[in-house]
């Protein structure tokens, strides 16, 4: 097991982050999504096609690369469909399609992935029924989706931009990712496969949120940190008042306990899919929670300048509690991860 990064994996970090201070910005992610900073993202850094097969045009890295990538996505608070093309990338190397796969390691694809707990219609060729939330539902281009068939469970793909689908944007707490309701009336969908028993694709779902959270916790921390040296009050720097400091180390103590989890089960995806179930449990059950408490907390340390519009600290708390409960609250993977360990 390897819970630090290698060479490679800290070049590729570097990489991303540097990349995204010049493009995006947080100032930029107060703009929403643009097409073109996410063309340049697949374009220089081809970072869509990272868990691509490469049969498939993609680099055939592990999740455990990816999550690397997705903790600087997060910690730029990166808006786009980037997190939701990357939770289809991963269902689609469970039942792969050539088209799609090539589509979105070449970045020519925005995909989304509906949740297994939708309840559409299917009779083959198309699909009707209501999905009320769908992640980076206006930016995405194709939406992947469990659909019922004969035997099982299959997973189907429709073209958003197809007839009988509508979509219409929701009002979220997030102001730096969008979602979407979708209704399909009858929507042409083609069949892409079923996937395999133990395939995994909620769990690996699961790590690939927690390493966008361990990003948006990393860099609240970091920003109230740098905040807490150079803020005065009563003559002295904010960060010199104890009860300041143990606030300032409690978040650091999550900060370190949610990244050992999260490189665990990055791991355990990648090579050993045994504990996978339960890792992934684990990083949804404390990961998403600390990332919030840590953002909570981040704002609250600002003070009343945290709470105004103009201040960067509410977009990390937005994004925080969107991503708590995006795969389910905390609860529900705590309730797993106790199934699991017979609890």
């Amino acid at each position: 097991m390897k819970l630090v990064l290698s060479q490679e994996q800290q070049q590729l970090r570097e990489a991303v982050r540097d990349f995204l201070r010049a493009a995006s910005p947080l100032r930029k992610a107060r703009e929403g999504y643009d097409p073109q900073v996410y063309a340049r993202l697949n374009g220089e850094l081809g970072l869509s096609g990272l868990v691509v097969p490469e049969e498939h045009g993609g680099a055939g890295a592990g999740l455990a690369d990816l999550a690397v990538a997705l903790e600087e996505t997060g910690a730029a608070l990166l808006p786009g469909p980037f997190l939701a093309t990357q939770f289809a990338a991963l269902a689609l190397t469970q039942v792969p399609d050539k088209e799609l796969l090539g589509g979105i390691a070449e970045g020519r694809v925005a995909a989304t992935l509906v949740q297994p707990e939708s309840d559409l219609a299917f009779d083959g060729t198309a699909v009707t029924g209501v999905l009320p939330r769908v992640l980076s539902g206006m930016e995405a281009d194709v939406l992947l989706a469990p659909a019922p068939g004969d035997g099982g469970v299959l997973l189907v793909a429709v073209d958003l931009a197809g007839p009988g689908v509508t979509r219409t944007p929701l009002e979220t707490l997030d102001l730096t990712r969008g979602q979407a309701q979708v209704t399909l009336e009858r929507a042409p969908a083609r069949v892409l496969g079923r996937p395999p028993a133990g395939s995994g694709i909620g769990d690996r779902l699961c790590v690939a949120l927690a390493a966008e959270q361990l990003g948006v916790l990393r860099a609240a921390l970091d920003a109230i940190v740098a905040y807490a040296k150079i803020r005065v009050a009563f003559g002295r720097y904010i960060g010199s008042y104890q009860g300041v400091k143990h606030k300032l180390a409690d978040m650091h103590g999550k900060l370190e306990q949610a990244e050992s989890i999260v490189r665990y089960a990055a791991w355990a995806a990648d090579e050993s899919p045994a504990e996978l179930p339960g890792a992934a449990a684990l990083a949804q059950a404390y990961v998403g929670r600390a990332c919030f408490e840590v953002a909570r907390d981040h704002l609250l340390l600002h003070g009343g300048i945290g709470f105004t519009w103009e201040h960067d600290a509410h977009l990390f708390y937005k994004r925080a509690k969107a991503d708590e409960v995006l795969l389910g609250p905390p609860r529900i993977h705590r309730a797993r991860l106790a199934e699991l360990l017979e609890l």
